[in-house]
């Protein structure tokens, strides 16, 4: 129980220091950070599937089109979640990412009433109402709907639709998706390379070796997340994740400084309380399954 929580701990604070990373990326172009952490984490993967063995997986798996067309589109939603985010940070959005996060478990619940025909009760419609609540002041405050929160969830939400419903496990399952789009991302790279377009070839040696970083700094937490979740109940999962979204938040805020008004406040707020109501009818749902 201790090591689950440690794991999955671990997991959710590198994932909350991600936009310090992205960061010190703010010289290379979202698409072009995008296509290296599919390449490096797939080199990454490859090293840890051969210190494991764990081969024995890959050829079933590539005789079946419609597994490959599965991790095909999951692949492509992770990219575009990827994509989302790194733009957001160098774009000085980090509060906003990090709103995504934080409404990406009320989607999962969403996500799963319309596709798994799964059922709520009344805490729940009524967390989901809340946080509703909260996204409408967003977008009456600031004019617009708060797209950036909205892409990130909707997308990582399908994402993990698609991977609840997949054969494969954490690991081989993001191996498989990096293999997919890796002629894709290898391609693309060589024609910005070709072209002169690559800011990586021009940029310093710290900026090209925090780029190769991408690999690890990608899998690690996912396979950390894996590890951990595997050994704590699912309601602990849910109350941990947060962790991730608050240390982005803090970051946006006191490191980068980005506003954060009465106004984003109260809407936030409203967002925190209908995740409070669903996380703890869980905790309680969960205590009671265990006594019943």
């Amino acid at each position: 129980m201790q090591t689950g929580i440690i794991y999955t701990l671990l997991a959710f604070l590198i994932w909350g220091l991600f936009p310090l990373y992205f960061k010190a990326l703010h010289g290379i172009p979202a698409e072009e950070i995008v296509l290296h952490r599919f390449i490096w984490s797939l080199a990454f993967l490859a090293c840890v599937l051969i210190f494991k063995r764990r081969w024995a997986w890959l050829r079933p798996a590539l005789q079946q089109p419609k597994l490959i067309a599965l991790f095909v589109l999951s692949a492509v939603l992770l990219a575009g979640n990827w994509y989302t985010y790194i733009w957001a940070v160098n774009a000085g959005r980090v509060v906003d990412a990090s709103l995504g996060y934080f409404i990406n478990p009320l989607i999962n619940v969403l996500l799963g009433v319309v596709f798994l025909h799964e059922r709520l009760n009344k805490i729940q419609w009524l967390s989901i109402a809340i946080a509703s609540t909260g996204v409408a002041w967003l977008t009456w405050q600031a004019g617009h709907l708060p797209w950036i929160a909205l892409i990130l969830a909707v997308s990582f939400g399908l994402y993990g639709l698609l991977r609840k419903t997949a054969q494969l496990g954490a690991l081989e399952g993001l191996s498989l998706e990096t293999l997919v789009l890796f002629p894709l991302a290898l391609g693309m790279l060589f024609w910005l390379l070709l072209t002169g377009q690559s800011a990586a070839v021009h940029a310093p040696l710290s900026t090209q070796v925090l780029i190769m970083l991408a690999g690890p700094i990608t899998a690690i937490p996912l396979l950390l997340f894996a590890a951990g979740a595997r050994r704590i109940p699912l309601s602990l999962v849910g109350i941990l994740q947060y962790t991730g979204p608050t240390l982005q938040l803090l970051i946006g805020v006191f490191v980068f400084h980005e506003a954060f008004g009465v106004e984003r406040l109260i809407g936030f707020s409203l967002i925190w309380l209908a995740l409070f109501i669903y996380a703890l009818n869980s905790w309680h749902a969960y205590h009671q399954s265990r006594s019943a």
